[in-house]
């Protein structure tokens, strides 16, 4: 299995190590907030309920996303100008519904039933085609996507594009009812204090649009269980509240536009105001290739990996063969056939300690290495052991599906 198709861990609070308590809640648990968790937020239908939307800064319906981000006027307060850009951007909120097969236990079939709610943002209109990002954890495991509009309509949406591990999906619905477009500003000009608002439908959609106010609390890179493994996701924290429905929903700025994507945060005892956003820096291109590709096209080796430091010393050293001074990398378990790693002669019970001279302790470090500092295309070196001896091998990287192949 390559590294694009690890197997994918539930989306349930992975047992936390001492001082890590981050972990994601799946859109099946109730609206409830889980303690001692970085949470994904998806109010599943029990009582109020349903997966988080929210929308950016809006313009005039047939323009595209905008990346600049707009100057406060210095004639104005923060607080009317955070007033002027909400109603701005509340019409290109949305609520999104999560629609799953259910047995029918009195009929002895399966309906179609409301899983869960979240949000959405409208960002972009092309002809009578509208554009939705939202979380991929608000549709995960949906047969159906529903969309609530500004003005209570609901229309069918389709699933253009979803990626677990950056937590983005984008959606398409006829944009016959759209009036209002949100614009992207640029996340990396967001200064410590700067204030923001998050909206959203915590909850579900009879709170629909609800908006909360806060600042910038801090950038930072945070470990996360996704259905596709463990990452390291890039966030903008705030205090702006963050509640189940959130999820998918827009963080602005004073300009009126969306600097973040709602997505977790950390929900413990006399634990507040630690929520946590996607950048739009980071969801920008991740959108865009959704938008062309319906998935991300990343480098990808073609190995089924496990950390060396989860393995006892029994298989380290008897079926590993790994010197006493090796206790960590990724060991391989699989080598898929035709891939990359095939071509480079990578084995079965390879251990992988370093690529183009980066230490590899983890497997997570080695797939955040090929994901963000190389390219299809490109060629790397790899450090390996093999039955105790140390290895080097050239392996020129693919994207899964490409022909070699």
């Amino acid at each position: 299995m390559d590294m694009n198709m690890m197997p994918y861990e539930p989306q349930t609070v992975r047992p936390p190590k001492r001082g890590r308590f981050f972990s994601w809640l799946a859109a099946s648990v109730a609206g409830a907030v889980l303690g001692s968790a970085i949470t994904l937020y998806a109010a599943p239908k029990v009582g109020i309920s349903s997966p988080s939307t929210s929308a950016g800064e809006t313009k005039q319906a047939n323009t595209s996303t905008s990346t600049e981000t707009l100057p406060l006027q210095p004639t104005r307060s923060v607080s009317t100008n955070m007033v002027t850009a909400i109603q701005n951007v509340t019409d290109a909120v949305v609520g999104v519904v999560n629609i799953q097969k259910q047995e029918d236990f009195f009929s002895d079939s399966t309906v179609d039933q409301e899983a869960g709610t979240g949000s959405g943002v409208i960002f972009k209109k092309d002809g009578n085609t509208a554009y939705i990002v939202t979380n991929n954890h608000v549709i995960e495991g949906a047969n159906k996507v529903e969309v609530s509009l500004a003005d209570g309509k609901k229309v069918k949406a389709e699933i253009v594009g979803a990626d677990p591990l950056t937590d983005l999906a984008v959606l398409k619905i006829d944009g016959s009812h759209v009036t209002k477009v949100a614009s992207f500003g640029d996340s990396s000009k967001l200064r410590i204090g700067e204030p923001v608002a998050a909206i959203g439908n915590p909850l579900g959609l009879d709170l629909s649009r609800t908006v909360t106010e806060g600042i910038v609390s801090g950038k930072r890179t945070i470990p996360v269980s996704t259905s596709a493994g463990e990452w390291e996701l890039n966030v903008i924290q705030t205090d702006a509240a963050i509640n189940p429905g959130n999820s998918g929903g827009a963080l602005i700025n004073s300009a009126g536009q969306v600097i973040g994507i709602n997505s977790l945060k950390i929900s413990e005892t006399g634990v507040e105001g630690l929520g946590f956003a996607i950048p739009s820096e980071d969801v920008k291109p991740i959108v865009e290739q959704l938008m062309q590709y319906g998935k991300i096209k990343r480098p990808y080796l073609g190995v089924q990996l496990v950390d060396v430091a989860d393995l006892s010393d029994e298989v380290r050293k008897g079926q590993l063969q790994l010197p006493d001074s090796v206790t960590a990398g990724a060991a391989v378990t699989a080598v898929e056939p035709f891939s990359p790693a095939a071509d480079a002669g990578l084995q079965s019970k390879d251990v992988i300690v370093e690529i183009n001279g980066q230490k590899v302790d983890s497997v997570n470090a080695l797939r955040k290495y090929l994901y963000t500092k190389t390219k299809i295309g490109e060629k790397v070196t790899v450090v390996f052991y093999r039955n105790g001896e140390k290895k080097t091998a050239s392996i020129t990287l693919r994207a899964r599906g490409d022909s070699e192949s």
